[in-house]
């Protein structure tokens, strides 16, 4: 599979990687996920402390053991437990963090993590501390390289100017075109990758699609959505189905790093994989979906 570079860094990565959150539960089926992914090509596997309340770590932590110098690993930190109380609460802090990887690294059962991600942010955030936080993992040789999970354009500007992450993970798919005008020429500028998730838009650009369009997606009604996939239906080759063609869009500019798409069953991680090693989008082709879908602009995450 096509490997890509990670940002400004030495780390290459698969073009199609593994979101890890589809996994599960079931330890025995999402290893057997993760196993089947390494062994088709997939280096980049991306989790969170969030994912099943750490759970989602140790699971693949444990499924990766054998072969983890062979794999970039990426995780997330900022939302903490707090004994107690209910729910998930935002700590950017530097203590938080510089504690929270420890637990990481021991639920992953590794002693360095690839890629560290901010798991959200906000203008309101104590920015530098945070920045100070992942700068001092580096030098310590707990993480390589870090980066933000974030669609806040103006959080996204401010890590740009004033940190060195090497990537920004934001929602990015033919349904939701936001970072096209905001966040992919800022990056492109700066050599810091877009990793992209929802490229498939929640199962909506799939060949089941029109059942998961009831609810409609951003600013699509589930009739504008109806006419897109039935317009989208005829891009598709032999050898490329709708939802392919959905993954390959996400992949078509070269700010873009990696697509995640989440696998739950064996059979969509192989249908994912597939995308990779089908026929890249023609500009013709790159043209005509820009003329059928919406170039959506970011109206709040402000």
């Amino acid at each position: 599979m096509k490997k890509n570079r990670l940002g400004s860094t030495d780390i290459y990565i698969s073009e199609i990687g593994l979101g890890c959150m589809s996994l599960g539960t079931d330890e025995m089926k999402a290893t057997e996920l993760v196993h089947q992914a390494i062994e088709q090509g997939i280096n980049f596997l991306d989790t969170s402390d969030l994912y099943d309340e750490g759970l989602n770590e140790l699971i693949v932590g444990k499924a990766i053991k054998k072969k983890r110098n062979e794999l970039i690993l990426a995780t997330k930190v900022g939302n903490r437990r707090i004994l107690g109380q209910k729910g998930w609460h935002w700590d950017p802090s530097k203590a938080y963090i510089k504690s929270a990887v420890k637990d990481s690294l021991t639920r992953l059962q590794t002693d360095y993590i690839d890629l560290y991600q901010l798991h959200g942010g906000t203008l309101d955030d104590p920015i530098d501390e945070t920045i100070e936080a992942f700068e001092e993992l580096m030098q310590e040789g707990w993480i390589r390289s870090y980066g933000i999970s974030s669609i806040r354009p103006n959080v996204i500007r401010e890590y740009v100017k004033r940190s060195k992450i090497v990537s920004v993970m934001s929602q990015y798919s033919i349904l939701d075109r936001r970072p096209e005008e905001e966040i992919m020429p800022l990056l492109a500028e700066h050599q810091i990758s877009l990793i992209a998730r929802g490229p498939v838009a929640k199962g909506i650009l799939s060949e089941q699609g029109e059942r998961k369009a009831e609810d409609g997606f951003l600013d699509y009604s589930r009739e504008e959505l109806i006419t897109l996939q039935s317009k989208l239906k005829s891009l598709s080759l032999a050898d490329r189905s709708m939802s392919q063609t959905a993954i390959r869009y996400a992949l078509s500019s070269p700010v873009v790093a990696v697509a995640i798409p989440g696998a739950s069953s064996i059979e969509q991680l192989e249908h994912n994989i597939a995308a990779g090693h089908s026929l890249e989008l023609t500009e013709e082709e790159l043209s005509t979906i820009q003329k059928i879908s919406k170039a959506n602009r970011y109206a709040s995450h402000r």
